[in-house]
């Protein structure tokens, strides 16, 4: 096992910066899932630490080693592609073992390693089988072996459960997650989904545009967002966001919103009066208000999802998501009251994005 370090780490396409000089720190053992929407270039940094793509500038390193100059098979990594990459003609035991071939370990130590890979991933029944007689989570478990057997330092998975089912997809990023906890080798793991980063991370590095926004836990992330883009990007359903003015008098602060609506601001916000700003606040933390309390809002839309019941009405003229755990006989149309919980809002700078965090 060994850390990775990403310092000050720049790649150009041509003219095209990609990579903007980004650091990042992934301790030893550490899971670490870089996520962010297409085009943000968590793949590229990917193959950068994989040895795919040159570094233009910064550099990079795996247990202490700077790898810049270095071939793939050098790094003593493994990774596990979208597509499982798989050898269509050899069965199972020799996609397990090829590697293990070509570094011509002992027949006997390369099926011992394949053994214990196919133990704990389950593929002792499939050992003779061959790709094409595999579903799709039997081949990324495959692709996992093969990666295991090898025993590296590092694993990198680039979008491994993308071409999976919704159903295969929980259950393989349980069994990844298990995975890791049982080998603790360092990981680090691309993904544009926001639910797998949130279950699967020890730390999540939120991307844009070539930039790193925010890392942290996935609890902190959720919890204290630094700007508004990380704070609509981590979450389902995605927070929502209202504009207003921050109005400060007395004690208390408040926001203003277009219509006249106004609601009490998060106690521990930053910003001074008369600032434009945009209020946050998620759907699981509005709940139902009494007849004189809250906010009266107008239903559009009732998505029953059997767990929960997502509502859609409109504050201040924007469409507002909530979850409600209990089950509400709501009717487009209606009329019912509502109070976003003030100490789990966020206001945040409506020029800059900015968190205003006191």
């Amino acid at each position: 096992m060994a850390a990775v370090q990403i310092k000050k780490v720049e790649k150009y396409f041509g003219g095209t910066q990609i990579i903007r000089g980004v650091d990042i720190d992934m301790e030893d053992g550490q899971f670490t899932v870089l996520v962010g929407p297409s085009g943000c270039g968590k793949s590229t940094l990917l193959r950068m630490i994989a040895g795919l793509e040159e570094i233009s500038r910064g550099e990079i390193l795996i247990g202490g080693r700077v790898v810049n100059n270095m071939l793939p098979k050098e790094r003593d990594i493994a990774m596990v592609f979208q597509n499982y990459a798989l050898y269509p003609h050899m069965t199972v035991r020799d996609n397990m073992s090829f590697s293990l071939k070509l570094a011509n370990q002992p027949r006997q130590v390369a099926e011992e390693r394949v053994r214990q890979a196919a133990d704990i991933l389950g593929l002792n029944d499939l050992l003779d089988r061959y790709p094409r007689q595999l579903s799709g989570g039997q081949r990324q478990r495959v692709a996992m072996g093969r990666c295991i057997v090898r025993d590296p330092q590092v694993f990198l998975f680039d979008e491994p459960l993308s071409n999976l089912d919704a159903k295969l997809r929980v259950q393989m990023r349980t069994e990844i997650k298990e995975l890791h906890q049982r080998l603790k080798t360092t990981s680090v793991y691309v993904t544009h989904d926001q639910i797998e980063a949130m279950t699967m991370a020890d730390k999540i590095v939120v991307m844009r545009d070539g930039v790193v926004e925010q890392t942290g836990s996935p609890l902190e992330v959720y919890d204290r967002p630094a700007n508004q883009f990380v704070a609509g990007f981590i979450g389902s359903p995605a927070m929502n966001f209202i504009p207003g003015v921050l109005r400060r008098g007395g004690d208390a602060a408040r926001v203003e919103f277009a219509d006249g609506t106004v609601l009490p601001a998060p106690a521990t916000s930053a910003g001074r009066d008369g600032q434009p700003v945009v209020y946050g606040t998620r759907p699981e933390h509005i709940e139902l208000a009494g007849a004189a309390d809250g906010v009266a809002t107008e239903v559009i839309v009732v998505e029953p999802t059997g767990a929960d019941t997502q509502v859609f009405t409109r504050i201040a003229g924007i469409e507002v998501a909530s979850v409600f755990r209990d089950r509400h006989a709501f009717t487009p149309g209606q009329v019912i009251r509502l109070r976003p919980d003030p100490a789990r809002a966020h206001l945040f700078d409506a020029a800059s994005g900015a968190r205003l965090a006191g």
